[in-house]
């Protein structure tokens, strides 16, 4: 077990974070919809997320500095540009996260609330619901510990769990395999374009790339064990990648377009496939909820020490003070069910302009020999980039035009 631990690393805090509430849902919808018909955009999703991890990475680990110490140090000669590049990053991490962990704490709450009824406290003139601050505590003690091993082998934990709920409760629908393996076939029809985008967006979550160049560090100290680093990522995506698909196949076998949710996919395996399924995929979508919850804070603390140049560690008062306010606002807008229509929206905003600008610099910054030496993009990662490069730009420009829309 010992040996096991010894290579399994940052990864899977990348897998924690992306397979989350909002993917769990999206991958949810997609099937109760469409059935198996886009298994094969979530395949690709998984190869664009593996491209794209394995660079950050790279970076990481040969360069022993984060995304944003990078950023910081290729402008060092325009303050002016550093800093509004700088601003842009922060804002839109910042404010994106604490939106996304309002959604992460729901639906770790919505997982227990299928097992849990009336979870809720009356306290003056409003409802709180109590689970909420019990998952904003256990996520608070996790990180609050500052120990990256007790973080890492928790949420190693946590994800094998989660594995184990969505593949269980996949297995359980005795899905048609035939079915299965044409839904590997790429259908582009119109009508399915929305949710291919949805499940791409889902996975190549902006904020991963700075969690994952940051931690390398933490585990690995020399170029010489990148080999181990890109296996650990390689199998934690496509590990996540196999969840993903599970909860697909899961929602195929739902009849009832009205599902709006994962905690719906729970309650509606129930009269098909028994209680034990709703009991295993709720207690899934509580580990989704609980490992995004942490990640999310996390990510947007190491991105503010890296901007800011902090040199102190994770366990200085101030990079403890920005995961703590993220974490906080997320379990206040959780509790109270207070829905920031208006946050949430420049959250969508700004993340849409920030993943194909990381997406870019990630691959202007993977060519530069003065950064990376001899460890440089290849031809072929170079190619398979600038095509990543241009969906998520395109998703950037429908995520937006999409919130326009809604204005």
């Amino acid at each position: 077990m010992k040996k096991l631990f010894s290579f399994i690393g940052p990864g899977t805090l990348v897998t924690a974070a992306f397979i989350g509430p909002g993917t769990v849902t999206v991958c949810t919808l997609a099937g109760v919809q469409f059935g198996f018909t886009l298994l094969w955009a979530l395949t690709l999703s998984v190869i664009a997320c593996v491209i794209l991890q394995e660079m950050a990475a790279r970076l990481g680990v040969v360069t022993q500095q984060g995304l944003s110490e990078v950023v910081k140090s290729q402008f060092e000669g325009a303050p002016i540009i550093k800093w509004v590049f700088i601003s842009i990053i922060i804002a839109a991490i910042f404010v994106g996260n604490a939106a996304y962990e309002a959604g992460n704490i729901s639906g770790g709450v919505l997982g227990l609330s299928t097992i849990i009824e009336e979870p809720t406290i009356q306290l003056g003139g409003y409802a709180f619901n109590y689970l909420s601050l019990v998952i904003g505590l256990l996520a608070f003690v996790l990180l609050f510990l500052g120990n990256y091993k007790v973080l890492e082998r928790s949420l190693i934990v946590l994800v094998l769990f989660m594995s184990l709920a969505f593949i269980i409760t996949a297995i359980a629908t005795k899905p048609s395999l035939s079915a299965v393996f044409k839904g590997f076939v790429p259908d582009f029809s119109s009508e399915k374009l929305l949710m291919i985008i949805g499940l791409i967006g889902t996975t190549v979550v902006p904020y991963n790339l700075f969690l994952h160049a940051s931690l390398v560090k933490e585990k690995w100290k020399s170029a010489d064990q990148l080999p181990i680093a890109r296996k650990d990522t390689i199998t934690a995506v496509v590990l996540g990648g196999v969840m993903s698909m599970a909860i697909v196949i899961s929602g195929a076998a739902i009849q009832n377009t009205e599902v709006q949710s994962a905690a719906d996919l729970a309650r509606g395996l129930e009269p098909v496939f028994g209680s034990a399924a709703k009991y295993i995929l709720s207690l899934g979508l509580f580990a989704a909820g609980i490992t995004s919850a942490i990640t999310a804070p996390l990510a947007a603390a190491y991105v503010v020490k890296g901007c800011l140049g902090w040199k102190d560690g994770v366990k200085s008062t101030r990079f403890r003070l920005v995961w703590m306010f993220i974490l906080f606002l997320g379990v206040l807008f959780s509790s109270l069910g207070i829905k920031s229509i208006e946050v949430i929206r420049f959250a969508q905003v700004t993340n849409g302009l920030l993943l194909p600008v990381i997406a870019i610099f990630l691959l202007w910054v993977m060519n530069k020999k003065n950064i990376l030496g001899k460890y440089v993009n290849t031809t072929t990662q170079n190619l398979i980039g600038i095509v990543i490069v241009m969906v998520t730009l395109f998703l950037g420009i429908r995520s937006i035009w999409k919130v326009f829309e809604n204005l």
